[in-house]
Parts: structure tokens; sequence; C-alpha cells
């Protein structure tokens, strides 16, 4: 499995503590850290909440990493559903 977070590292000093817990979890098999993009991608036979705690712990801003179109997509659902409220409310 295949884990994305985006996690708030602004320097060296972040990326190595996020290195440092990844390096000790169990089923990492291998990690990539973008400092430029805050993206942190974990592979291996690991669970998303369990790579998320792991950073977390890190004292790192940490979140699941959005891809575009799904966030794109939520939007207009939440949109429709405002005038419905409004009538209701009325």
């Amino acid at each position: 499995m295949t884990v994305v977070l985006k996690v708030g590292m602004s320097c060296q000093g972040c990326v190595g503590a996020v290195k440092r817990v990844l390096g000790k979890m169990e089923g990492v098999e291998s990690y990539d850290i973008n400092i430029e993009e805050q993206k942190v991608t974990v592979k291996g036979n690991v669970e998303p909440e369990a790579v998320f705690q792991t950073v977390s712990k890190t004292g790192k801003k940490t979140s699941y990493w959005e891809e575009a179109p799904a966030e794109g997509e939520a939007k207009p659902a939440e949109e429709e559903a405002k005038p419905t409220e409004a009538v209701a409310v009325a």
C-alpha cells in the first residue's frame, strides 16, 4: 500500500525528524520526502492511520494528501445542499 501525506516541513531538520520515525516504523519498504511540495510518500505493508500517527509524533502539521479532482467534485455537492437548506428554513 502507498500512503501519501502532506507534512509541514520547513527545513532539513524537519525532514530528518520524519525520516527518523519512518525508518523505525514496521512494514515500511520505502519512502520519499519532498520538502518543496511538503509531500511524504510511504510504501510498504502499512495502514494509512498508522503512518499518519507516526508522522504526527514529530510535531509537524500532518494531513492526508488530497488529490485535486476529489476536492473539485466535493465543492459543487456542498453548494447544491445550501439552497435546499435555505428552502427548508423558509
